[in-house]
């Protein structure tokens, strides 16, 4: 008897699985078509539902400051392209905290026979066997996946921590550093763990103004000078 394949999701630090797709935005090939971009790859279980409705109108409205971090945001739902193109019309429509006349100009992915979603186990029983739950998959330039989120299909996303997630990622790649719990821009950054007991001594009577130590193996450079 012929074995079924199983298809086990991708995890932090995986290449992204490829793909091609027909989009609102045309055809894509995934990761090739963002060679050296930043991409937010999420998926949402239903269009012309509300939660989604703000989510997209949202994402919309910071597609710029996305972009100007080096980041490009792609869409997916199970459903049509045609139920897509009508849903994002609509939404031009709408008015809601403060978004109007909203023109979702990034690719919506359409997957009705599910191929994308099971590469990366955005269909999760639990939740839905016809829906996609509200995943976020942020990819590197290198096509290497670097966080994963999940929400429930009644929780719409926290799109100022994503922005928050990409910039602190972006930052701990420049400076080869960690951020801290909370981290913002400006905030004072954790330096990679002392490797050897010489070196923990020496940064534990360092005098450098742009460092200071909790502990031997907690140690932050200041932003902030």
């Amino acid at each position: 008897m012929e074995e079924m394949q199983v298809t086990r999701m991708p995890l932090i630090g995986d290449k992204a699985p490829s793909f091609h797709a027909v989009t609102t935005q045309g055809e894509i090939h995934f990761p090739e078509d963002y060679t050296g971009k930043w991409v937010i790859l999420f998926s949402h279980p239903a269009d012309f539902t509300p939660v989604c409705t703000t989510e997209f109108m949202t994402f919309a409205s910071m597609a710029e400051e996305f972009r100007s971090l080096n980041t490009e945001l792609v869409g997916l739902s199970v459903d049509s392209l045609y139920a897509h193109i009508a849903w994002l019309r609509k939404i031009q429509e709408l008015e809601w905290n403060g978004m109007k006349n909203v023109e979702v100009k990034f690719p919506l992915i359409e997957d009705i026979r599910m191929e994308v979603a099971n590469k990366y186990g955005m269909i999760q029983p639990g939740q839905s066997n016809t829906q996609a739950v509200r995943a976020v998959f942020i990819i590197d330039p290198q096509a290497k996946i670097r966080t994963i989120l999940y929400y429930p299909l009644s929780t719409g996303r926290n799109f100022d921590e994503i922005k928050r997630i990409i910039l602190a990622l972006q930052k701990a790649d420049q400076d080869s550093v960690a951020t801290p719990a909370n981290w913002r821009p400006g905030d004072d950054v954790i330096v990679p763990t002392a490797g050897s007991c010489g070196t923990a001594k020496e940064r534990m009577e360092s005098q450098n103004e742009d460092q200071y130590c909790l502990d031997w193996f907690m140690c932050f450079r200041r932003e902030n000078k």
